[in-house]
């Protein structure tokens, strides 16, 4: 998947946007100001509903962007863009301009072809009712899960890192990640268990692009039997190695194929010299020059 995003990357990386997070929180601004102009009833012409969509109203597939993540605005929710707007810039750095722009745009198209596939179940199970339906549902088509896979993302990429939960108990931001996506997976079961396929497939939809990040980690290779062989031969070598001696260091961490001997290690070919990171620093780091 690297090689082919590295490929898109080469040929479309011009056109990626910097700085993508606060062009996303300025569309969050314009739709609270709508809410605070009491213009909410705008909303039903610029949601996401396929049906509507299909008889013609094709400005739907852009403008439901305007929508903000929650339904009301208030302190608590200047605080939540503001973070927002640091794990954003955070994982544009790590990943890249252009992946964090792919990464946001393949999760605004997994959304609009989440709404149509629950269109489509709707549809097909309740014909006569298929109108009404999506008018209800088209509320759980908005930025709030893909602004959620954002910090899922952040979790994945900084585990480590402290934040105060309610601004009071340090907390790491795995911890968080955890719980948040437990809830998250919950809600997605839950969904499809009480037929609500809106909030299945928004969720859904959103879990598939995170997934989809976790791949470029590269994480997922240690199920691969090459791999698995890999890891094997070097423990063993690490094993007739003389003792305190250490092949693998992460240039980040310090921490050692002795002190962790669960962890990879990797060089990176982006820094300038012999600088060897373990699994979780690899893709996080800030490259030598």
């Amino acid at each position: 998947m690297n090689n082919f995003i590295n490929k898109l990357e080469r040929k479309f990386g011009k056109f990626a946007i910097p700085n993508l997070t606060m062009y996303i929180i300025a569309l969050y601004a314009i739709g609270y100001i709508m809410m605070i102009f009491r213009l909410n009833g705008l909303f039903d012409y610029i949601s996401l509903d396929p049906y509507k969509i299909l008889h013609g109203q094709v400005w739907r597939l852009i403008s439901w962007v305007l929508i903000p993540p929650s339904d009301g605005f208030s302190i608590l929710m200047i605080i939540t863009l503001i973070f927002y707007y640091f794990i954003g810039n955070n994982m544009e750095r790590t990943m890249g301009t252009f992946r964090y722009n792919l990464f946001i745009f393949s999760g605004i198209i997994f959304m609009i072809i989440g709404a149509f596939l629950s269109y489509l179940i709707y549809l097909l199970r309740y014909p006569a009712d298929v109108v009404q339906i999506m008018e209800i549902t088209a509320g759980f088509y908005n930025m709030m899960y893909l602004q959620e896979m954002v910090f899922l993302a952040f979790a994945i990429c900084y585990p480590e890192m402290q934040v105060l939960l309610m601004f009071i108990i340090p907390i790491k931001v795995k911890w968080l990640g955890i719980a948040y996506g437990i809830i998250l997976g919950v809600e997605c079961i839950q969904g499809l268990m009480d037929q609500n396929y809106a909030v299945f497939f928004a969720i859904g939809s959103q879990l598939l692009n995170l997934f989809l990040f976790y791949l470029q980690t590269g994480r997922m290779s240690r199920f691969k039997p090459k791999d698995i062989k890999r890891r094997h031969d070097f423990s063993r070598n690490v094993r007739m190695a003389p003792k305190g001696v250490t092949r693998h260091k992460c240039a980040v961490c310090g921490k050692s194929e002795e002190t962790n001997p669960e962890l990879e290690f990797r060089f990176c070919s982006k820094c300038n010299g012999n600088y060897e990171y373990c699994q979780d620093h690899l893709f996080t780091h800030q490259h030598v020059k």
